[in-house]
């Protein structure tokens, strides 16, 4: 028999939730309406961490350079200030003295910080591109894909500051 556009439509909506699950659950709505309550002051948190955190490793002997947007000296920096009142984010890269290995051996030596390629959790997170997401590229590829064997990524959470700088220190004393 052929169904009418109403008809077909919802057949389509009941076929997708019954397979897919395309509604959310009550307590899924709970868990997402109580994380959006509190955004603003996670990430309040986020982005004082990472201005602390970037202006420490930017004074830092075995660090290289530091990209991060809300340092003063950044080329996107007034944009920052013009359209996010000051506040860039909790993600940064650095170049760790040593290139490759360094970068490695600096990723495994944290201990506060989790070594996972997300972003913007609530936990501190580390990357070390070049031999993980990135680690099939050429040095050549790397480059072309904007990504140096010393890079080294943050995405800085909302721990204390004090615990985030030690445990950045005994990392690079590691290196």
């Amino acid at each position: 028999e052929a169904l009418g556009p109403a008809a077909y439509i919802g057949r389509v909506r009941t076929v997708l939730l019954r397979n897919t699950g395309a509604a959310i659950s009550p307590f899924n709505s709970f868990l997402i309406l109580q994380g959006l309550e509190t955004l603003a002051l996670r990430m309040d948190r986020h982005v004082e961490n990472a201005v602390a955190v970037a202006t420490y490793l930017k004074g830092h002997s075995k660090v290289k350079w530091v990209n991060y947007a809300g340092l003063p000296d950044h080329p996107s920096h007034p944009l920052i200030q013009k359209y996010f009142g000051g506040k860039a984010s909790g993600l940064l890269t650095f170049g760790v003295d040593g290139g490759r290995d360094a970068g490695g051996r600096f990723q495994d030596a944290v201990k506060l910080f989790t070594r996972l390629v997300n972003i913007g959790d609530a936990k501190s997170l580390v990357c070390h591109p070049a031999s993980t997401t990135h680690r099939q590229l050429s040095p050549d590829e790397l480059k072309k894909a904007g990504v140096t064997e010393d890079t080294v990524r943050l995405s800085v959470g909302i721990e204390h500051i004090d615990d985030l700088i030690a445990d950045l220190e005994q990392a690079l004393a590691a290196v």
